[in-house]
């Protein structure tokens, strides 16, 4: 990622992270993206190189079971980010992966539940001409440590397998988190979420992955464009 001054750093900070708006009646509007490099950071111990494409990732394919939590309507926008310009990158894998509502992850056998060879909460999906890749899960739940998050990774398919482009997480704008948690199933849980600012992850770009949902009929809506550097 490029350093910017201070002073630019703050005036991006205030533009909208995603080219895609909600609209009064919480649809998708069209909006002209903004050019900002998208921090990584760590990929954390969980990614499963599944190769499972689908965009509705709520339901396990193991056990057929479907993940509960309210509906997350996930819209991301791949951008190759050039001089004086973002161009949308098409063909690009994007996959996703996070914790259930009790914070556990599929497949690799926490939480004293026998999910080692589950997938729920796992998949990905490829750009189209607009760069554009939708997915359909739930709003995630939290464990100990970490503030509310979703993985993901960017990749390119080459002959000889995949290019890794970008590795990161995305946020939670915590006034949604708290309209959430108060609802079934993540409100029988005890012990309260990580604040944004309490986890060391976040506070290394994390104010640039931030997601603000909005509330319809079907559960929230999120959207987020992504700036790679391709160079």
């Amino acid at each position: 990622m490029t350093k910017i001054d201070q002073g630019r750093r703050d005036t991006l900070l205030k533009l909208a992270a995603s080219s895609l708006a909600l609209t009064a009646n919480s649809t998708w509007a069209e909006v002209a993206p903004v050019c900002v490099l998208t921090p990584e950071q760590t990929e954390g111990p969980y990614f499963l190189d599944n190769q499972l494409e689908r965009s509705d990732i709520r339901t396990d394919p193991y056990t057929g079971r479907r993940s509960a939590g309210i509906p997350l309507y996930l819209q991301f926008q791949v951008m190759a980010v050039k001089p004086g310009q973002c161009v949308p990158l098409s063909g690009a894998i994007v996959d996703i992966w996070h914790c259930d509502a009790d914070g556990i992850y599929s497949g690799v056998g926490e939480g004293g539940r026998d999910n080692a060879q589950q997938q729920f909460l796992r998949g990905y999906q490829l750009t189209g001409a607009t760069g554009k890749a939708n997915f359909v899960t739930i709003y995630p739940g939290w464990y100990p440590g970490r503030a509310v998050h979703i993985h993901f990774k960017v990749q390119t398919p080459t002959r000889t397998g995949k290019t890794e482009i970008l590795t990161s997480q995305l946020y939670f704008d915590e006034a949604i988190t708290q309209q959430v948690y108060q609802q079934a199933p993540y409100a029988q849980r005890e012990n309260g979420y990580t604040r944004n600012r309490q986890d060391g992850i976040y506070r290394s770009g994390g104010e640039q992955l931030l997601l603000r949902p909005v509330k319809d009929q079907r559960g929230y809506l999120a959207a987020f464009t992504l700036g790679l550097n391709l160079s």
